[in-house]
């Protein structure tokens, strides 16, 4: 049984708690019942019978004979939230031109809640599936998106974000503390990239730049693909231009919009 607990304990109120972990339930599944969903939170079927029909109510779920599933609601929130992000055409079109280029998978990300949250994803002929996706969140110490918009935020940011982070070794290279970590960020600031050197997972490797207004990170930008073709060679010569390349358009753009 998985019960979701509050990751920022402090004043926070339970309901609204119940209500998010409930709905963090129904985005890896098609359906649920009330008896899962209290089993797997760890509350009374009373309590999320009670939350089902207040979300089904506000129009967030659909109860159907098989259970509860969200609503296309969802998407149209969605759909705001990305039409608030500058140049989101500008972005995606950028992002599907890399995928072209190099064939392999682009994405664009920012940060949020001291994490990386994916905001398009291109795929090209050749790409390798990854387990990232459009509006999930990744360690930013593990990927070269997360590095690289570190590399470039303001100290007093970037400490707090490095020193809070809890590290988990997800391969034999990922970086395990903020000491090294600081070390990569400067290499990153240096040399304009970030790279991920199967870091997040074995047998990818993965390169991005900053995409700047100003003196102000906005998010990255990257390519990714297997280690095969992610050669030192590539990835310094050929996969750093692109993802430059793709960055600086987008600043333009942002610049002159």
């Amino acid at each position: 049984m998985t019960v979701r607990k509050n990751d920022h304990p402090g004043r926070t109120i339970r309901s609204v708690t119940i209500a998010f972990n409930i709905i963090e339930v129904l985005q890896e599944r098609d359906t649920v019942g009330v008896t899962e969903l209290a089993e797997e939170l760890g509350h009374s079927k009373s309590t999320i019978y009670s939350h089902l029909q207040t979300l089904t109510e506000r129009n967030i779920l659909v109860q159907e004979p098989e259970g509860y599933r969200l609503s296309l609601r969802i998407l149209d929130m969605a759909n705001s939230v990305r039409e608030q992000i500058g140049n989101y055409d500008v972005i995606s079109s950028e992002v599907d031109k890399l995928a072209d280029e190099t064939g392999e998978i682009a994405q664009f990300a920012i940060e949020e809640h001291g994490m990386i949250s994916y905001l398009y994803k291109s795929t090209g002929e050749q790409a390798v599936e990854t387990r990232s996706r459009v509006g999930i969140q990744q360690p930013m110490y593990s990927t070269s998106l997360g590095k690289t918009i570190l590399a470039y935020t303001p100290a007093s940011r970037t400490e707090e974000i490095v020193e809070s982070m809890e590290y988990t070794g997800f391969t034999p290279r990922t970086i395990t503390g903020p000491e090294e970590l600081y070390e990569e960020l400067d290499v990153i600031a240096e040399r304009g990239y970030g790279i991920d050197d199967e870091e997040n997972i074995e047998g990818l490797r993965c390169v991005s730049a900053p995409v700047k207004r100003g003196e102000t990170v906005l998010g990255a930008i990257s390519v990714t693909g297997p280690s095969s073709r992610f050669t030192d060679e590539r990835i310094h010569e050929e996969f750093s231009a692109h993802v430059k390349r793709a960055a600086n358009v987008i600043e333009l753009n942002t610049k002159f919009s």
